[in-house]
């Protein structure tokens, strides 16, 4: 199979196309898109508990753990004692933070539309259907369950 008709190099390629292009805009307001993605993913109104925020967005707890650290200092975020559970912590937006949540909400929003306005509803349409089903398919770890079942009939 040639790596341009491969789904997982599409995926990739694709993905790091994306990142790089959000990695590109954050660093004009001196940020990440790692920093954008935690920002539009901590409520800004009642803020997030930390320990709810990585699995909310899919990130290891040191990789969080880094990037919160790195907002605290610029003054976007603050922590606060969870006041249901004392063990935890909220993470609130600062002013700062909601500005800047709202530059990356912005910047999320002007992609979308952008995509949305160069293809038909249709292709959109089949684009959600495959990555939705790409992500079944993984959750129910069917993509290599053939060769799990394959290699117990070896044992």
């Amino acid at each position: 199979m040639k790596k341009n008709k491969s789904i997982d190099h599409q995926l990739r390629a694709t993905w790091q196309a994306v990142a790089k292009m959000y990695n590109e805009v954050a660093l004009t307001q001196n940020s990440t898109m790692a920093t954008g993605f935690v920002l539009l993913n901590i409520d800004k109104e009642n803020g997030t508990p930390s320990t709810a925020l990585g699995p909310l967005m899919g990130m290891e707890p040191t990789s969080l753990s880094r990037i919160l650290k790195t907002m605290e200092d610029k003054g976007a975020i603050c922590r606060e004692k969870n006041p249901e559970d004392g063990r935890s912590v909220i993470i609130k937006l600062t002013d700062y933070g909601k500005k800047m949540r709202e530059v990356s909400r912005g910047h999320v929003i002007q992609f979308n539309e952008t995509i949305v306005n160069s293809v038909s509803e249709k292709e959109l349409a089949g684009f959600f259907k495959v990555t939705d089903t790409i992500n079944k398919l993984i959750a129910e770890k069917e993509i290599f369950a053939e060769i799990k079942n394959k290699e117990a009939a070896f044992k």
